[in-house]
């Protein structure tokens, strides 16, 4: 596998060269600053799968995979910088692993016709395919998270929350703010009352949230946290005493890195997911011989199993199975980044398919089309236990309430459609 580190644009233009593959994906990583932490696991497991399926199966289709690696830092600017940088690569997909980055790329990627995989993250209306046609989500978005989590609240209430309130501590940015808007309307509906409480970049400062939290008293807490934003206000819900098992994370905020530094004070804590966990899969067995054990890893291959591990892998893992649709349907193997959506909107995840890559279980079916680029909306609940050191599932898999999300993502999606001039239509 062809790889390359870029850090800026100077980079990019130094070490740039005629591609010695033909399938090239950019990992738009973070390594360094405030979310170095989560960002390491991430692009550690979204590189590895790539690197699997060059050295055991060589490639995807006979084609070997020309992985770049573009650091960010989570910095929108250098995300964009990024784009620019290697979008004329050849590049079939960009991860940004940043909502502020997929903001500032849905309209580049859509005048540029190269897809965005904003797996779990970015602008939730870009479910909605006619209108958002280079963008996708799948298998589930940020509405989704916020209905996921209520209704696991409903259930630990007898279906009714009425006269509850629910805190929803948040990143002050377009990623914290996504749900607010969902979890406005099933406050309508189920009769809690919301309590928002903003926390600015990067988190580190969060005393006087806390404090309104031990002096308003919630009954649960929602978080939409990343990096260490987690971490500490994980451990000032210690601090003050609050039931961890009331406090419930969006999946971006139920990694091992958030809840460790807590000691057994986390124990409890709760997060959504949308896939399994741990590393009791057959596909382990084969990064362990074909890319650890080569030397091959990309990171020190420590990182193996965890959440965001496993995440980043599945997230390549959702890329190469795209890549074999486009494959099929346009008959050659060295696809382009047209041919690329087309496999992704055509992309069909089956238990089947899943156990035969070596992930049985691993992660929800959901079928991709014109109309839907963001999957069923189906997630889990994990738990911590930190005397496992793990987080285990303690729910099946079940679906997000369509009745309030689908409504909002057509509203959204015809709003930006008329803001932008596009005519929807598949």
């Amino acid at each position: 596998m062809k790889q390359r580190l870029l850090t800026a644009i100077a980079a990019v233009a130094m070490v740039a060269s005629p591609a010695l593959a033909e399938l090239t994906i950019v990992d738009t990583s973070y390594r360094t600053g405030p979310y170095a932490a989560n960002g390491i696991p991430f692009s550690d497991g979204y590189q590895d799968y790539f690197t699997l399926l060059n050295e055991r199966d060589g490639g995807i289709g006979g084609e070997m995979i020309n992985l770049i690696e573009c650091e960010t830092g989570y910095n929108t600017e250098k995300g964009v910088e990024c784009y620019e940088a290697t979008k004329g690569e050849g590049t079939l997909v960009y991860q940004p692993l940043s909502t502020g980055i997929t903001y500032q790329l849905i309209p580049k990627a859509t005048a540029d016709g190269i897809p965005l995989h904003t797996m779990g993250y970015g602008r939730t209306s870009a479910k909605a395919g006619e209108v958002f046609k280079w963008v996708f989500n799948y298998p589930a978005n940020y509405w989704d998270g916020a209905s996921l989590a209520i209704t696991h609240l409903l259930e630990q209430n007898g279906g009714d929350l009425s006269g509850k309130k629910v805190a929803l501590v948040y990143h002050n940015s377009a990623y914290g703010k996504e749900p607010i808007r969902t979890l406005q309307s099933l406050a309508e509906k189920h009769g809690y009352e919301l309590m928002e409480l903003p926390v600015d970049h990067p988190g580190q400062e969060q005393k006087s949230q806390w404090l309104q939290v031990r002096q308003q008293r919630p009954d649960y807490v929602i978080m939409w946290g990343w990096g260490v934003m987690n971490q500490v206000a994980i451990q000032e819900a210690v601090n003050i005493r609050f039931p961890m098992e009331n406090f419930i994370g969006i999946w971006w905020s139920g990694s091992e890195n958030d809840v460790k530094s807590a000691g057994a004070g986390a124990d409890g804590y709760k997060a959504l997911t949308f896939h399994n966990l741990g590393s009791d899969y057959p596909v382990y067995d084969d990064i362990q011989q074909y890319v650890v054990d080569t030397g091959n890893a990309a990171g020190a291959g420590d990182q193996i199993g965890s959440v965001l591990y496993n995440r980043g892998m599945y997230a390549a893992m959702l890329a190469a199975e795209a890549i074999k649709t486009a494959q099929e349907m346009h008959g050659v193997t060295a696809i382009n980044a047209a041919q690329m959506r087309d496999g992704m909107e055509n992309l069909e995840m089956t238990e089947e398919k899943m156990a035969a890559l070596g992930l049985p279980n691993f992660g929800p079916e959901f079928k991709v089309s014109c109309e839907n680029h963001g999957g069923n909306g189906f997630g889990a609940v994990s738990q911590w236990n930190a005397e496992a050191g793990e987080f285990d599932l303690i729910t099946e898999y079940y679906q997000s309430d369509q009745e309030v999300i689908q409504p909002l993502v057509e509203e959204d999606s015809a709003a930006f459609a008329e803001e932008n001039g596009i005519e929807p239509g598949c």
